[in-house]
């Protein structure tokens, strides 16, 4: 762990106040970034989004030189053969007006994301309870935001466990499949590489996605960004969660129905050179 003004601290060293509002209200921003060959991967768009996200939120980030600075820190010796999971943290500080806290912590990508790469996962779909387009136009609710606030993320993981799913997909009252708690879903329809588009539904905007339809030229695929029903990806030629550590991870079953696994997965993950 590194913190913002100490550099490198022990992994149990406090680090915030009682009184920081990131633990009180949730108010704060993060970011997960994959380490590979001990260099955090797509660095500069997750330092982009984190950006957009502290000026959708009103907070004071330190310059990206400092926040570089401490991610370095924090990568200082790791194994170049080790994947890592790089997280930085930027709470709004202590109430009163204090700075914010900024800190990063790294530890090895966590084996259920490993397998869920590998193997797949299966998935069921949650209402979120909002429409597709609604989110954007409340002008006062930032939206397509990384918040430390993960009360509704772990709520619909939690139910993904007792339900015995790997992982959610929240659905829209209007019928279209949105996003999974901390993915972005990927699909493949008639030669077109499609996710669901960030600006009109205030979902996350997936910066492995991103990168990934960037690249679809590359495997021969135009890309596409729209809504996606629920019998739309049933009928996908194939169907993806991505994430940061996760990369790219096949949906093998919808709503308890089995998926006929892709050829394409394998040359996605060789893509954005992710190992198995």
């Amino acid at each position: 762990m590194a913190v913002l003004g100490r550099g490198l601290v022990p992994a149990g060293e406090p680090v915030l106040r009682g009184d920081d509002r990131g633990v009180l209200h949730g108010d704060g921003l993060f970011e997960t970034l994959h380490l590979r060959d001990g260099r955090p991967w797509l660095r500069e768009a997750h330092l982009t989004r984190l950006r957009a996200g502290a000026a959708a939120i009103d907070m004071r980030l330190p310059p990206d030189a400092a926040l570089v600075e401490l991610m370095d820190a924090v990568c200082a010796d790791w194994p170049a053969h080790t994947e890592g999971a790089l997280r930085l943290i930027c709470t709004r500080g202590p109430e009163g007006g204090g700075p914010p806290t900024v800190y990063a912590t790294l530890g090895e990508v966590p084996p259920a994301a490993r397998l869920a790469r590998r193997d797949g996962v299966t998935v069921a779909t949650l209402p979120l309870g909002v429409a597709a387009r609604s989110r954007p136009q409340l002008e006062w609710l930032p939206s397509g935001v990384k918040s430390t606030s993960y009360a509704l993320s772990t709520a619909a993981r939690r139910w993904a466990q007792r339900t015995g799913v790997d992982d959610v997909l929240w659905v829209s009252t209007d019928g279209y499949v949105l996003e999974a708690p901390t993915a972005n879903v990927v699909w493949l329809s008639g030669g077109t590489l499609r996710t669901v588009p960030a600006a009109q539904t205030g979902i996350l905007p997936g910066v492995t996605a991103a990168h990934l339809l960037e690249r679809a030229a590359e495997l021969n695929l135009t890309a596409a960004e729209r809504l996606p029903t629920v019998a739309d990806l049933h009928e996908a030629e194939g169907v993806w969660l991505t994430s940061s550590l996760r990369g790219v991870a096949e949906i093998t079953a919808l709503n308890g129905t089995p998926r006929p696994s892709s050829p394409l997965t394998t040359r996605l993950q060789t893509l954005l050179n992710f190992p198995r």
